[in-house]
C-alpha cells in the first residue's frame, strides 16, 4: 500500500469515526501534497515526495510549538503535540544513534570530506537516506562533530 493510499484510507476511517483531530491533520497533509503537486508542474508525488510533505508539516508544528510555549499557550502546544503524534505514524522507523553515526561516517568516507567546509557534500549524500527517519538539525550537528574530529 502506498503512502497516498494509506492517507486516503485513514481519511475515510477518521470520517466514519468522527475523529476531528485526525481528520484535520490528514486533510492538512493532503492539501500540502496537492499544493506541492500543482507547484511542481502538475506532477504526481511518489512516497518520497509525500514523506517530504509530512516531514515539513511536522517541522512547522514543532517550530510553532516553540512560539506557543514562549507565549504561554499550552492549549495550542498540546494540540500540536497530538498532530505531531498522528503525523509521526506515517514516518518510517527512526534511525538509532548508532545507525545514524554509521551512515555519517560512511558518507564522510565516500565524499572524502576533510573538514567543516565539506559539510554540504556530506549532508547532500545523507539527506535522501535519512528523510523522515532523523531530525535534520540533529544530523547536521553530528556531521559537524565528526568533521571537526
Amino acid at each position: 500500500m502506498t503512502l497516498r493510499e494509506r492517507l486516503n484510507d485513514d481519511l475515510k476511517t477518521a470520517m466514519r469515526a468522527k475523529d476531528s483531530v485526525r481528520l484535520s491533520v490528514i486533510r492538512a497533509v493532503k492539501a500540502g501534497i496537492l499544493a506541492q503537486e500543482t507547484r511542481s508542474e502538475r506532477i504526481t508525488l511518489d512516497d518520497d515526495g509525500i514523506l517530504q510533505v509530512i516531514v515539513k508539516e511536522i517541522k512547522e508544528r514543532k517550530e510553532a510549538n516553540e512560539e506557543f510555549q514562549r507565549a504561554g499557550r499550552s492549549d495550542l502546544v498540546e494540540k500540536n503535540e497530538k498532530d505531531i503524534a498522528i503525523l509521526s505514524e506515517y514516518l518510517p522507523t527512526p534511525l538509532t544513534e548508532t545507525a545514524l553515526t554509521e551512515l555519517i561516517v560512511a558518507a564522510i568516507q565516500e565524499t572524502g570530506a576533510q573538514g567543516p567546509k565539506d559539510m554540504g557534500k556530506v549532508m547532500n549524500l545523507i539527506n535522501p537516506k535519512i528523510r523522515g527517519r532523523a531530525d535534520g538539525r540533529h544530523v547536521a550537528e553530528l556531521v559537524k562533530a565528526q568533521l571537526q574530529v
